[in-house]
């Protein structure tokens, strides 16, 4: 039966709660869910269309590594909450990171980083970067001013930060990182959309291991990247060749995710902050972050660039590498997973697992011990996973 009601124009709101369900549904038609396109390739009406697809960024009825109109629909909502005029999506998060440095960055390009970064990038950046001829100098993200001093006036070509930082939640200060040229890029996994916005700050590009808090049920592999049309178009074109674009299925799985992010990643913040609080109070902790905490020595800054502070925090154990063995293998309810953002509490021991490929000396540059544990609070009670934990570091 044909539609006749009367139209509607969208309703728009300026709350990101409210994009995350309203947002990347123009193919949806009537469908509420998001629509899965499995189709490599599609049928083009013409030589003229086909040539003039081949030839224009993103196309999402063409060939599948060039676009997608599933995959799009995820683009354009990550775009719209994050207040960019265009997004591109990838099979992982460090498809994204390695899209933007090498979009960016060529042989004698030199790239400003910080320590506090997760293993994954700063092996990017210390082990593959050197071998193309690209130079990296990493700095202190948490002092002012210490990216800044660090760029090369006509050889910096990308200053990269990551705030919150994995796993010790350091925070950048956004307003002095828009002010840098002549390209600059934010992992904003642990805030999400929803917990700050970069580009609202001058930041060029944003970028989300997706796989995470956006996607939130540990069932897609996903990594995006929004900023300015222009740029990702730069970036479209490089990652065509790259080929690591996003799945079909992943983008789906992504833009479910995105539909409950906002009560999700509240009471994950909720519940990070009380249980940080809880190990706060603990003789066997000697040192507790978290952006939500009074404690944090960038807890002004984070209040001032945050909407939420995010459901990821980090602490240290009095004993070491046997007392932080002993913890991760005793949680009952939580699990151990290198992973965040999903519905089940997970701890990790980033030394032996997220950031095993870093030296000693860069891990203790990025303040990483053996007895270092990352937790990333659930949608449990909070009461159960503080009990569970106190067993765990009882043991």
């Amino acid at each position: 039966m044909a539609d006749d009601s009367p139209s509607v124009p969208p309703f728009v709101s300026s709350h990101p709660e409210t994009m995350a369900i309203t947002a990347g549904r123009a193919d949806n038609d009537a469908a509420l869910a998001p629509v899965v396109w499995t189709s490599t390739a599609f049928e083009t009406p013409s030589f003229a269309a086909a040539a003039r697809m081949a030839h224009s960024p993103a196309p999402k009825r063409f060939y599948g590594r060039f676009g997608n109109p599933g995959v799009a629909a995820f683009e354009d909502a990550i775009a719209q909450l994050e207040g960019a005029e265009g997004a591109r999506a990838f099979s992982s998060g460090m498809g994204a990171v390695f899209a933007c440095v090498f979009t960016m960055c060529s042989p004698g390009s030199h790239i400003v980083a910080q320590h506090q970064l997760y293993g994954g990038t700063n092996s990017l950046l210390t082990g593959l970067c050197p071998r193309f001829g690209i130079d990296v100098t990493f700095v202190d993200g948490t002092k002012p001013g210490a990216f800044a001093e660090a760029v090369r006036p006509g050889k910096t070509m990308l200053v990269f930060a990551e705030t919150p930082a994995n796993p010790w939640v350091e925070v950048v200060d956004l307003d002095e990182l828009g002010q840098l040229a002549p390209f600059t890029v934010v992992d904003s996994t642990l805030a999400t959309p929803l917990g700050q916005q970069p580009l609202a700050h001058g930041v060029n590009l944003v970028l989300h291991s997706a796989t995470k808090a956006i996607a939130g049920h540990n069932d897609a592999t996903l990594g995006v990247v929004a900023g300015e049309q222009d740029l990702i178009d730069w970036i479209w074109g490089f990652s065509v060749l790259q080929g690591a674009n996003a799945s079909p299925y992943d983008a789906n799985n992504g833009l479910r995710g995105l539909r409950s992010l906002g009560p999700r990643f509240r009471q994950q913040t909720d519940t990070a902050i009380a249980v940080a609080t809880w190990l706060e109070a603990r003789e066997d902790v000697t040192r507790v972050a978290h952006p939500g905490l009074a404690s944090h020595p960038q807890a002004a800054l984070a209040a001032r660039q945050m909407r939420l502070t995010g459901g990821v925090l980090a602490c240290e154990l009095r004993g070491g590498a046997d007392a932080g063995r002993r913890f991760v293998d005793s949680v009952r309810l939580c699990r151990q997973a290198t992973s965040l953002g999903g519905p089940e509490t997970l701890v990790t021991h980033p030394a032996s697992t997220t950031h095993a490929g870093m030296t000693d000396e860069e891990m203790a540059e990025a303040g990483i011990t053996p007895g270092t544990i990352r937790v990333s609070a659930g949608l449990e009670h909070a009461d159960d996973i503080i009990a569970d934990l106190a067993a765990a570091l009882s043991a």
